[in-house]
């Protein structure tokens, strides 16, 4: 991979972020909007610029300009999968009420889902000075995260486990969670169910349906797993995978949303049926207006997953040397009515 030029000395010089503008083909505020994971950049000019990051080995440095202006303060980073996902703000929410009263900020970055993404924002929070990170990782395994412990910044991850590292961890018990889905449904006399999940890479996605396979596989269920769509990472992609379930010569008497997002876009695409012939919905993940609607979830508690994120990270800046803490949150059934009726005759 290319790096910067070398300096008139002879030293690799540090790569700035006209060297990735330039690389990438793109002005530099585009680039400086793209390493920000700004919205309103194109998907493809993102990719590009990440990649030139990468390929240079960019790492953007505001640690200094901080100084000097006094604004630099204690922080906490959080680094999240998706802006757009609820789950997210109210695991926010939890993390900054439980490290405010130490007076200490929370920075929030998103990475889009991106491994190159959230190691670019990791190491732009690191080079703000942030004293701990909580990172919701999209990355498969996690070793690199060692160069930013070995600079004495205390990492722990939440919802998706941490991998090839020694680093804090809470999540919640989503193989349980999909066998609670699952036991739930085969009770209401549903045996055509359909589970709908997002990334197939995900942990998430991974446990949720083992624990579905614990329940439903070897039973009248058994032909559940081709009614199975991963990769549904947002609302239209949940409608257009119910909208193919339900056209199949026998659709699935029952579907379970992989999570809230993937809920709504279930939903969005059962208004135009008659109440009546619609399936049994399930939902993954708690949300406002599912309990408006009646719709059951197999949930864990959100406030406590950011809580506990947070209370890890305090105690590690206290104890750097200590054994690391992983901390499995359970998760229960909330029934509202859309689940606990049987397949119709």
């Amino acid at each position: 991979m290319g790096k910067a030029e070398n300096s008139e000395d002879g030293g690799a010089s540090r790569a700035t972020l006209a060297h990735v503008a330039e690389r990438a083909g793109v002005s530099l505020k585009t680039a400086s909007r793209a390493l920000g994971g700004e919205s309103y950049v194109s998907e493809s000019t993102r990719d590009r610029v990440l990649a030139a990051a990468r390929d240079l080995d960019y790492q953007r440095n505001t640690a200094a300009s901080l100084l000097a202006s006094g604004r630099l303060a204690d922080s906490i980073g959080l680094v999240t999968g998706d802006f757009t996902n609820p789950f997210y703000s109210a695991l926010a929410q939890a993390i900054e009420d439980e490290i405010r009263p130490h007076s200490i900020h929370l920075s929030v970055a998103n990475s889009r889902e991106s491994a190159d993404q959230e190691w670019l924002v990791v190491h732009d929070l690191a080079d703000r000075q942030t004293k701990a990170l909580i990172v919701v990782s999209a990355m498969p395994e996690h070793g690199v995260y060692q160069q930013l412990q070995a600079r004495g910044i205390p990492v722990v991850f939440i919802d998706r486990p941490s991998e090839d590292v020694n680093a804090d961890s809470v999540v919640f018990d989503n193989r349980e969670g999909g066998r609670i889905a699952g036991r739930h449904l085969r009770q209401a006399g549903h045996t055509r169910i359909a589970f709908i999940g997002d990334y197939h890479w995900l942990p998430t996605f991974r446990a949720r349906l083992a624990g579905l396979g614990d329940v439903l596989d070897d039973t009248d269920a058994a032909e559940w797993r081709d009614l199975v769509r991963a990769d549904t990472h947002d609302v239209s992609a949940a409608r257009e995978r119910t909208a193919e379930l339900l056209a199949l010569p026998e659709p699935p008497t029952a579907i379970i949303a992989g999570n809230n997002r993937i809920l709504l876009g279930v939903m969005e695409e059962l208004t135009a049926m008659h109440p009546e012939r619609r399936p049994a919905i399930l939902g993954i993940d708690d949300v406002e207006w599912a309990r408006v609607l009646g719709i059951s979830v197999v949930t864990g508690d959100t406030e406590q997953l950011g809580r506990q994120a947070a209370r890890l990270a305090l105690g590690r800046l206290a104890d750097r040397m200590g054994a690391s803490e992983h901390t499995v949150l359970p998760m229960k059934l909330i029934a509202r009515g859309s689940a606990e009726t049987p397949p119709a005759p």
